[in-house]
């Protein structure tokens, strides 16, 4: 018998040990989680104001942000303590265009340390925003990049070592866009808040009196679990639509759960973006999987007057045995937002055949692979994150081939910073549609090994790191993470 089955049995053998003398206390229930069939969806829907910065006489895109505590009020009629940035809870949406440099001023009025990471963007170190740009309370950070990358939904979040799950399960985080290349393709829904959405999903767990609830199952593998979904901060929402065709942006914000998105009518929808852009042709499907931190642009067409919801339904966990599937979300399924169209929508043209004019891909690769092996809820290769080591060295301009394998009976993903990458094979085979486009993270399953070209920065530092890490942010806080550092060719780090 292979190891990692001996692994997965054993796992399994404890769950049901757990299960057998959990159950007889009256503490322990195996049964699914969900609310479908169970909303009103009498809230509208909130987006998240827009900020586009402000130009200064440099010509830079400025922007200033304030990562500040609040009160919101979650459930009707109970405010709840919460983080955000710019105001109580969440953050605005940020959008700048490919060539923009950015510059920005964040400002922690928050009572502990923090970071702020933006997730999916390719950037220098220094401005990453990892575990190693901590911002004290009180104090301030300063970081400015140019936008080196093409159209894609981004997000940014704390990074803070051992804290990135209380912060962002608070409300901690945003989305940035990066805007579509106005001179070329792709023809598709494009005004904010309008025919374009953001749709940031997370789950929570509430309390009676409408509090953030931060404790844990006493059988939690991949870390919290909510019984309560969020969209853009809103309970029980929908969204009214106006035009034919509507471009949803959807981010998995929370900090474990797996989302199989789709409609509740088993609808067909458009898959035009992944993590980090556009793919090269729309994707004609019915469900779309994504994992922590993982995001994806899918374009839905409604007659007037229709009405649907949009579902995650129970995600197919291939490799995840029976026991541990009830305790990473496996059996569970939500109504997350439904979908209104007015009785006059405005046209839309079909969208266009193909979405790229050239391939954004990264060059071919140099060297042999490199191999990650997620050995555990606590380790990368059987270490633990030291932020004094770095693991990895790889030089700047380059493309490399990564395998990353989980040997654990248990889902992980795969996120690293400051660069995208294109998921080769799954298994041996071609990717499917959804893990076709440009990515940051990407989810692994039990026993299953990705083949990634992973492009590197052109932005050589030996002396800051870069993080490689699982986004389930529990595995995160508790050590799966390693550093690379990006050097010149033919150089060492530090």
């Amino acid at each position: 018998m292979r190891a990692s089955a001996i692994r997965r049995a054993a796992a399994a053998l404890g769950a049901c040990l757990a299960a057998a003398l959990l159950a007889g206390c009256g503490l322990f229930s195996c049964g699914s989680t969900g609310n479908v069939g169970e909303l009103d969806f009498r809230n509208r829907l909130r987006i998240p104001p827009l900020l586009e910065g402000r130009m200064d006489i440099s010509g830079r895109r400025v922007f200033d942000l304030r990562m500040q505590t609040g009160r919101t009020e979650l459930l009707a009629g109970h405010e709840a303590e919460t983080w955000g940035i710019d105001g109580p809870y969440l953050a605005p949406t940020l959008r700048a265009e490919p060539g923009d440099t950015v510059a920005f001023r964040v400002r922690n009025a928050l009572p502990e340390t923090s970071t702020l990471h933006w997730h999916g963007m390719h950037l220098p170190a220094r401005a990453d925003g990892g575990p190693h740009q901590m911002i004290e309370p009180g104090s301030e950070w300063r970081p400015s990049w140019t936008i080196a990358q093409p159209a894609a939904t981004l997000w940014y979040h704390p990074h803070q070592m051992g804290e990135t799950e209380d912060q962002v399960y608070r409300g901690l985080f945003g989305m940035f866009i990066v805007g579509d290349d106005p001179a070329g393709p792709p023809g598709l829904p494009n005004r904010y808040g309008v025919d374009d959405i953001p749709l940031i999903v997370q789950d929570v767990r509430l309390s009676e009196d409408g509090q953030l609830d931060f404790s844990q199952a006493m059988v939690s593998p991949i870390g919290r679990l909510g019984d309560e979904i969020l969209v853009n901060g809103t309970h029980d929402p929908h969204l009214e639509v106006r035009s034919e065709a509507t471009r949803l942006r959807l981010l998995n914000a929370s900090t474990a759960r797996i989302y199989d998105f789709g409609f509740s009518d088993r609808r067909a929808f458009d898959l035009v973006a992944g993590d980090g852009g556009l793919l090269e042709r729309p994707a004609r499907t019915r469900r779309v999987l994504l994992s922590p931190g993982e995001r994806a642009e899918i374009v839905v067409r409604m007659e007037p007057g229709e009405r649907t919801v949009l579902r995650s339904f129970e995600p197919d966990l291939d490799g995840v045995d029976f026991f541990n599937a009830r305790f990473v979300g496996g059996d569970d399924s939500f109504d997350v937002l439904q979908l209104r169209a007015a009785e006059e929508l405005a046209a839309f043209p079909p969208l266009p055949s193909r979405l790229l004019e050239h391939d954004e891909s990264p060059p071919p690769p140099t060297g042999e692979p490199r191999r990650f092996e997620l050995s555990s809820s606590t380790a990368i290769n059987g270490v633990s994150m030291d932020m004094d080591r770095i693991d990895e060295v790889v030089e700047a301009g380059t493309s490399e081939l990564w395998e990353v394998h989980n040997p654990t009976g248990i889902p992980h993903n795969f996120h690293v910073h400051g660069v995208g990458f294109s998921v080769l094979e799954v298994d041996g085979q071609l990717p499917p549609p959804p893990l076709s486009g440009p990515k940051d993270t990407v989810l692994v399953l039990p026993d299953q090994t990705v083949r990634l070209l992973v492009g590197s920065p052109g932005y050589a530092d030996p002396a800051r790191p870069f993080m490689f890490h699982c986004h389930l942010l529990e595995h995160e806080d508790r050590g799966m993470m390693g550093q690379f550092t990006v050097v010149e060719p033919g150089s060492s780090a530090r």
